[in-house]
């Protein structure tokens, strides 16, 4: 799509600027319709003087106005309405008491008197001012309701923001005391090399965490390869217990999601799946492109919910030591992230497949993005993992 080579800037962004052009324009046509109906009536041109006077005073007093109703406005409605309504009379008085004046100095030899004079400009200087002052309040009134608006989208933006950023840094430190102490267990028992590989594993994976954003979203490609990392570090623990299959749609890779949303269902996977079994378990992470809708599928070949951790397992609970510890850290904390991000527009459903195991079904809008080269970096260890 061509971009426009520049950028429009809203009328109202500079309201000092906004002012002066609407009262110029204002006053100048209203000098310019008065002039032409001047014209019309085979005025002579040194009428054209009186109409330059009326609007100059009119510009003058509406200036003075606008001073006072900028006060006003901060007040409460019936001090703002009510002083207007008192005033508004007095200034339009003024306005045709001048133009009045100017018009018997014009005609001096006319019998026209001067309360005649000064009625008969006045409906035309009440319907000027007036319209000047409901204009006024108007466009003011227009512009605190947008600034309001735009100040509550920006406090539910940083309301959301820091939910999201809540609801995702829960996710590391139980894979990273875990993956800690697994560095220290090949240390103690002097296994350099692989104490080495997984060290720099997880540095690529905290490093990718670190860099994006909490409300970012990244495509399906790029979440593949963030979980192929993550399963290289886990797969070092659980060695050819963990067994993975990624089953990714062509059509689906450059799909968009919220950044590390599947992390936690593979966690989840391998705590009760994985880690229950002495033959381990096969996760499958599987996408899926249906009517426009992107569905994603994280299952296991686990027990399901027939073990004894099956309600645990989905309320998030973990257990150490054989006691359950409460963390507030799993399947609600992707409920959480996906009502965030897609209000009602979302389904996470969890299975239990006939065949056994058990399965988290996530679908979420079609979001189509081709990489960029603003998308966030692989972490380069990312490959090593398969």
């Amino acid at each position: 799509m061509a971009v426009l080579p520049i950028r429009p800037i809203p009328f109202f962004a500079n309201k000092n600027q906004a002012f002066w052009r609407l009262q110029f324009a204002g006053w100048g046509g209203a000098m310019l319709l008065r002039a032409m109906s001047a014209i019309a009536n085979d005025q002579p041109l040194a009428f054209l003087i009186l109409v330059l006077i009326a609007t100059i005073t009119g510009f003058s007093i509406s200036l003075l106005l606008s001073v006072i109703y900028r006060q006003l406005m901060t007040q409460r409605p019936f001090v703002t309405w009510g002083t207007t309504a008192m005033l508004l009379p007095f200034a339009v008085g003024l306005h045709a008491f001048i133009d009045a004046w100017v018009i018997s100095l014009y005609r001096a030899e006319s019998e026209t008197s001067f309360t005649q004079l000064f009625i008969g400009v006045f409906y035309l200087d009440a319907t000027l001012l007036g319209a000047w002052s409901a204009l006024y309040y108007a466009i003011n009134f227009f512009i605190q309701i947008e600034e309001q608006n735009d100040r509550l989208i920006r406090l539910e933006n940083q309301a959301t923001t820091a939910q999201l950023a809540m609801l995702r840094y829960q996710l590391n430190p139980h894979f990273l005391f875990n993956t800690l102490n697994s560095i220290s267990t090949l240390v103690l028992l002097k296994q350099t090399e692989p104490a080495n590989a997984m060290l720099s594993r997880l540095s690529s994976f905290l490093r990718y965490t670190l860099i994006n954003e909490p409300s970012a979203r990244v495509t399906v490609a790029q979440e593949v390869e963030t979980l192929k990392l993550y399963l290289g570090i886990e797969r070092m623990r659980f060695e050819e217990r963990l067994r993975t299959t990624f089953a990714i749609d062509p059509s689906t890779r450059h799909a968009l999601l919220p950044s590390l949303l599947l992390q936690p269902l593979v966690e989840n996977a391998i705590k009760y799946a994985v880690g229950a079994q002495e033959s381990g378990a096969e996760i499958r992470i599987e996408t899926q492109l249906v009517d426009q809708i992107l569905r994603i599928t994280v299952s296991d070949t686990g027990p399901g919910l027939k073990s004894n951790t099956a309600g645990h397992r989905l309320s998030g609970v973990t257990y150490d030591a054989g006691e359950p510890v409460s963390t507030g850290v799993g399947l609600a904390n992707i409920r959480e992230r996906l009502e965030q991000a897609y209000s009602e527009q979302h389904l996470f459903e969890t299975i239990e497949p006939p065949e056994g195991g058990f399965a988290v079904v996530i679908e979420i809008p079609f979001e189509n993005r081709e990489l960029t080269d603003n998308a966030p970096e692989f972490p380069k260890a990312a490959t090593a993992a398969n």
